[in-house]
């Protein structure tokens, strides 16, 4: 590749790198006010952005079975901020604009073949450009502030672990693009989808009935009650806690079973192809 070429494939990437800082900024806000099986679940709703910008950009056909996971996946997105009572609209927000630039990023993937960039040169030029828009918007956002002003700032613990968390996220990446160049993808679909499930079978049940009976003593009158038509969760005694959270785990089932049958769905198109 000429090195005009690959000086134009790396300007071309800043949309990309731009889609993936707005990623990784609104996924950590939103993990800092979220569990993580919720937010893996609503992370799950960037297939529902994928099917419908190639529906727009490559007239693409959905088969009704995706179509079907991704009304699953969809209506339980939809369903979970309404049935949470621990409702947290900052961190719901935050997930929303994490989806769309995951969403985003990976149709800008797959429209971007052009510019012929391997996947590990298309990560480095993310972490690359995230970089240096971050530490640009740090000042202007508050966030520096905001990072002068916390009590472990300078803690050995917590330097040693944003060392090794970080660390360990650039071993993932690794791992990841290494993995999916060796496995077909409907076989890394479901290798995504069994550790995602790790996360949901992870939800804690107790965490979650202390926390809701918190929440039901600061509410008034001690009501907890979203409603999407036919879909009510009413927390409102302490017999009724563990309810919610059996309505709430049915809801991360049923996410779950969407992006199964999305698996499926992959895995049929793939074979037609071939």
């Amino acid at each position: 590749m000429s090195s005009n070429v690959l000086w134009s494939a790396k300007v071309s990437w800043i949309p990309g790198a731009l889609l993936f800082v707005g990623n990784i900024y609104a996924g950590s806000r939103a993990l800092s006010k979220l569990p993580i099986p919720f937010f893996l679940l609503l992370q799950n709703t960037s297939e529902v952005i994928v099917a419908m910008l190639m529906k727009i950009t490559r007239k693409e056909k959905l088969s009704l079975t995706k179509f079907l996971s991704a009304l699953m996946i969809f209506l339980a997105a939809v369903i979970l901020p309404l049935s949470d009572p621990q409702f947290d609209p900052g961190g719901y927000f935050w997930a929303t604009i994490h989806f769309v630039c995951v969403g985003g990023y990976k149709v800008f993937q797959k429209l971007s073949k052009s510019y012929s960039l391997s996947e590990l040169e298309q990560q480095y030029l993310s972490y690359l450009y995230s970089m240096v828009i971050l530490i640009l918007a740090a000042h202007p956002s508050g966030d520096a502030s905001d990072a002068l002003e916390f009590p472990h700032l300078y803690s050995y613990r917590f330097l040693s672990g944003c060392c090794v968390s970080g660390t360990l996220g650039v071993c993932l990446m690794l791992v990841s693009v290494k993995v999916k160049s060796s496995l077909s993808v409907e076989h890394y679909g479901i290798w995504i989808l069994v550790t995602k499930a790790n996360g949901v079978l992870s939800f804690n049940a107790r965490g979650m009935e202390f926390k809701t009976r918190e929440v039901m003593l600061q509410l008034y009158k001690g009501q907890v009650e979203r409603s999407l038509g036919a879909f009510s969760i009413n927390c409102t005694s302490s017999s009724s806690v563990m309810h919610c959270v059996g309505a709430l785990k049915g809801i991360l089932l049923f996410g779950a079973l969407g992006e199964a049958l999305l698996v499926y769905a992959e895995r049929n198109g793939a074979e037609i192809k071939g």
